[in-house]
């Protein structure tokens, strides 16, 4: 993905077929995998469904594949490590206005 400027945007597809366009949050590796987070674009923010999602990034023949994470355990240790760098960068972000 790419780190420039402004918001990154990819399309994935669910297993029914259907189109989704996601919001590229932050990338993180975490034993030896690398994890997206992401939020959905087109969804309104009061969508009871709205909220991040965590897909793991895979090579597959040069090019970028998005997995999602099976793994309850697994999930919620790549959240929270999202959540710890996020509010790190928060805090970060506030220090610097000070």
């Amino acid at each position: 993905m790419d780190e420039g400027y402004g918001s990154n945007y990819i399309t994935i597809e669910d297993e029914d077929g259907n189109e989704f366009e996601l919001e590229s949050i932050d990338t993180i590796e975490y034993k030896g995998s690398e994890y997206g987070l992401f939020l959905p674009a087109d969804m309104e923010e009061d969508d009871p469904d709205y909220g991040y999602i965590i897909l793991r990034i895979e090579e597959e023949d040069g090019s970028e594949v998005y997995c999602s994470v099976d793994e309850e355990e697994e999930l919620v240790e790549v959240y929270d490590l999202f959540m710890e760098k996020l509010f790190a960068d928060e805090d970060t972000d506030e220090e610097e206005q000070d």
